[in-house]
């Protein structure tokens, strides 16, 4: 199977006065690495079936690795990661530690995410 190539134009035409508006509205080199960043996390199975569970429910590491079919240890270790890129929060109440999506922004990547590969 053959992928689709990508259309380009037949003639050469700059559009300056598009390229300045752009140029000028586009983020620093930085940023956009920290989006890439960010966006890498979401490429681990592991870690956005963790994060659809978290969408449902404050869970425990115990709870987590159990409704996943995981061991703890590598539950915390995708926890740690998912913590590092501050999608994921935790609260400790006695000897658990409960974790939760760390904000709704979180919660609208996820479901725009499913809404659009069941487009």
């Amino acid at each position: 199977m053959r992928k689709p190539e990508a259309e380009c134009c037949e003639a050469v035409c700059i559009h300056d006065d598009v390229i300045d508006r752009v140029s000028r509205q586009m983020p620093p080199q930085e940023r956009m690495k920290e989006l890439a960043d960010f966006y890498k996390v979401f490429a681990d199975a592991t870690r956005i079936r963790i994060l659809c569970v978290l969408l449902e429910s404050e869970m425990c590491v115990c709870d987590l690795a159990e409704v996943l079919e995981m061991t703890q240890s590598a539950i915390s270790h995708q926890l740690r990661v998912l913590k590092q890129a501050k999608l994921v929060k935790n609260r400790r109440d006695g000897k658990t530690v409960y974790y939760s999506l760390a904000d709704g922004h979180i919660q609208t990547i996820i479901s725009q995410g499913m809404e659009h590969i069941t487009e």
